[in-house]
């Protein structure tokens, strides 16, 4: 039986309230909110969160990572080996971007279906546009993975069924890269070319899983276009449509499939047929059969509970942080480039965040280190994974000299359970939420780039219900 096994997604904690946008700029904006990438975040952070939480508390070994983003930090070089890293994934773990188009997610989806190996498939995007677009403020922020196996490697929570695709050449959305602003098409133009497609795509899932419309409970239809999306799913003839996330989270490009294959999944029941369409450049459908181990395969921090937190952001700290509008920086130099050969020798300190630990004394050091507290053992160390383990902030300062994207800088000395404590810059919060004594989670994160390198380490942020 191959299937979806887990999943996990994720949202960055900033919301922007899109009727801000037109009293600064003189238009656009709208009713709603949109998720908003803190200036630390890129799809690749978001993508390591996403997969956390698909993986966390579970015994999984993925045989391969792929990789799904419009706007990746890096070309040439491999963003995929970065989530590896930061996964503490095995060396013989192959790690595969694939490619910058929107589709490119559900095609990681339908390669990983097809492999015939267990699979973990990330996908994330940060979307912006022009100052005052709709695309600026129809977009979104996010990231989704899933693992994909057989029933050998672990419990199945929805066997697929049938996969079906069409593809379609047409100019729909476009955008050079290097460049944020996208570009778009007529929608009517793109409802009339993708209505043929998505009923044609359809028929043929439904033939090959053998199964009727009247049996599938509920649908999502995923689009680049609103517009487009609910005119499909009113065609295809199912009674249930997963609630659009648009108005509250935005259009998160790659990254949106696989946000409603999350939701569809989170609201469904044991035993249920339901179906994904994604409309991009074609059509594709996946059809699934939920399992008695659906419950089991929820992750603990759902998607819902994403989309009902979070916290406001201004508008014009969101144009900072897209580097649409430059503010005045601390008045300190800034960092330098990163070493190539520092961060391998450190790779998994730096992206696993794994500690020592002396075997003799139980002690965990953070950085770690090869060299006994007494000076009387040499190597006689453990790893310690510290990136899962809550801690206490013992003190904190706030800096608001030293050089930050986003100023000020709030460090604090945490206190991890078990043992171990660290100065650990913290991110997503408001300084006034700051106290001795709160607890705090790790997150993965980007402290700055220099010479077009992203230099990813770990910050703490503070444990919410949401």
């Amino acid at each position: 039986m191959q299937g979806i096994i887990t999943w996990g997604t994720y949202l960055p904690y900033r919301r922007l309230d899109k009727s801000s946008i037109a009293p600064f700029v003189g238009q656009g904006g709208g009713k709603g909110t949109r998720t908003v990438a803190s200036f630390d975040e890129d799809p690749t952070t978001m993508a390591v969160e996403a997969a956390r939480s698909a993986l966390r508390g579970r015994n999984l070994t993925p045989q391969q990572l792929l990789f799904a983003t419009v706007s990746p930090s890096y070309a040439d070089k491999t963003n995929a080996t970065v989530i590896h890293a930061a996964l503490r994934m095995n060396d013989s773990v192959t790690a595969l971007d694939l490619g910058a188009s929107v589709r490119s997610a559900v095609g990681g989806l339908i390669m990983a279906a097809r492999s015939g190996v267990t699979t973990l498939v990330t996908s994330a995007d940060v979307r912006t546009g022009l100052a005052g677009s709709a695309e600026e403020a129809n977009g979104g922020d996010a990231g989704a993975a899933f693992v994909i196996g057989d029933s050998s490697a672990a419990p199945v929570a929805a066997e697929i069924l049938a996969i079906a695709s069409a593809t379609e050449e047409f100019i729909d959305r476009w955008r050079a890269p290097g460049t944020v602003r996208t570009k778009v098409w007529d929608e009517k133009f793109s409802e009339v070319t993708y209505s043929p497609l998505a009923k044609a795509t359809w028929k043929q899932a439904l033939a090959d899983a053998k199964v009727s419309t009247e049996e599938i409970a509920m649908i999502a239809v995923a689009s680049p276009h609103a517009r487009v999306a609910s005119s499909v799913a009113a065609k295809l003839g199912v009674a249930k449509v997963v609630s659009d996330v648009v108005p509250t989270i935005g259009n998160s490009g790659a990254a949106h499939p696989g946000l409603l294959l999350a939701s569809l999944l989170e609201n469904s029941e044991p035993n249920q047929v339901v179906a994904l369409v994604s409309l991009t450049d074609g059509a594709d459908v996946i059809i699934l059969r939920t399992t008695q181990h659906l419950a089991n395969a929820r992750p603990t921090h759902s998607l819902e509970n994403q989309v009902n937190g979070g916290a406001p952001l201004s508008y014009g700290k969101f144009l900072s942080w897209r580097g649409m509008m430059a503010i005045e920086p601390p008045r300190r130099p800034e960092p330098q480039r990163i070493s190539a050969t520092a961060a391998a020798r450190s790779e998994k300190w730096k992206y696993g965040f794994i500690g020592s630990r002396d075997k003799s004394t139980g002690s965990v050091h953070l950085p770690p280190i090869r060299v006994s507290v007494d000076g009387q053992r040499t190597d006689d160390m453990e790893d310690a994974p510290m990136a899962d383990v809550l801690g206490t902030i013992a003190t904190f300062t706030i800096d608001r000299l030293a050089y930050s994207p986003s100023p000020p800088i709030v460090f604090a000395v945490v206190d991890f359970d078990g043992g171990g404590r660290l100065p650990v810059e913290l991110c997503d919060i408001d300084i006034e939420e700051v106290k001795i004594g709160r607890r705090v989670r790790m997150t993965f994160r980007r402290l700055f780039t220099v010479d077009d390198i992203p230099n990813y380490f770990w910050k703490a942020t503070l444990v919410r219900d949401n």
